[in-house]
């Protein structure tokens, strides 16, 4: 029987869009996240389309005041940084934390405002994924601790050593967003770990398999140690209340805001839970039975302290007992 771990995504981006502008209450948050018996605490990325702050350098000053939390991004977007600054600054923050780091990453979800992001930093929208998969492989060469010489499509140096070395071997494990075929084969390929947001617990089944059966591929000599060697995780939406219809209009009001899209299309293609807590503990779980293994929860509230709270009496002591296989 497995435990399925939880974390808690940091609200960057809410923090701007409610009119803060002060970091220690993330700080803060990450604090009481880890008090309270969460696993991890992730921070996401998007300098331009969604603006909040930089993951990397929030999740510094959160590895200096925190001592067991997992630290990840949900998610980065390599494709906007060169490969060679971003794996210094993923190698330094690894090696700050004690190796504590999970490096979610993805390419950007296809819209006209992820096109504008990439054209503001010069960088062809087209060309993300392929520029996306290029940099982790020219990052896992430099982790690895060789000299490294690199000739591909979108860089190329010469003889770069990378300093220091990230704290855990081989680099943090890169998981990897994204569903439908081509982006199921890219994390069956490359990645260490899985975190999509499907809006079923059956539509995950399904293509959980299809990665692992793209894993199996990597080294059909090792068979299933290489689809194990993939960490199934979730990205998942979450607002508590007793009251149903409060807790969808308190919902809608947090998915409005975030996305300036309705509630109505982000439930389609996300996974999303408004209800009572008993009602989120059979949901989750139905997620962990179709393999998930580490849940990254975002709280569409105004009060994040109150969501934690409540969430880690009420919810969490029942997702970290054995369930699934």
């Amino acid at each position: 029987m497995a435990t399925l771990k939880v974390g808690f995504l940091l609200p960057t981006r809410d923090w701007i869009v409610l009119g803060d502008r002060e970091p220690s209450a993330l700080i803060e948050q990450a604090r009481l996240a880890e008090d309270l018996g969460f696993d991890s605490v992730w921070a996401g990325d998007s300098p331009v389309t969604r603006p909040r702050a930089d993951p990397l350098m929030l999740l510094s000053a959160l590895a200096a005041v925190t001592e067991r939390v997992t630290l990840g991004t949900a998610v980065l977007l390599p494709a906007l940084r060169h490969p060679i600054l971003l794996a210094h600054q993923l190698a330094t923050l690894d090696r700050i934390s004690d190796g504590r780091l999970i490096a979610g990453m993805g390419a950007g979800f296809p819209h006209p405002n992820t096109e504008a992001q990439c054209e503001a930093l010069g960088i062809e929208f087209k060309r993300r994924v392929s520029r996306t998969e290029e940099s982790i492989d020219v990052m896992r060469q430099l982790w690895a601790g060789a000299t490294v010489s690199h000739r591909g499509t979108h860089f190329a140096f010469h003889d770069v050593t990378l300093e220091p070395k990230p704290a855990q071997a081989g680099g943090p494990p890169i998981w990897l967003a994204g569903s439908g075929a081509a982006a199921l084969r890219r994390v069956g390929r490359l990645a260490d770990g899985w975190l999509p947001y499907p809006p079923t617990s059956q539509m995950y089944a399904d293509e959980w398999g299809v990665v692992q059966e793209m894993a199996r591929l990597r080294d059909p000599a090792s068979g299933e140690a290489a689809a194990r060697s993939v960490t199934p995780a979730l990205y998942a939406t979450v607002c508590l209340d007793d009251e149903p219809e409060r807790a969808r209009d308190r919902m809608r009001s947090s998915i409005e805001r975030y996305y300036n899209v309705p509630l109505e299309f982000i439930e389609s293609i996300q996974a999303t839970f408004a209800g009572p807590a008993d009602d989120a503990v059979d949901w989750l779980n139905s997620y962990a039975l179709a393999g998930v293994r580490h849940v990254v929860i975002r709280f569409a509230v105004d009060d994040y302290r109150g969501a934690l709270e409540e969430f880690a009496e009420r919810v969490l002591p029942r997702l970290h007992v054995g369930v699934g296989s």
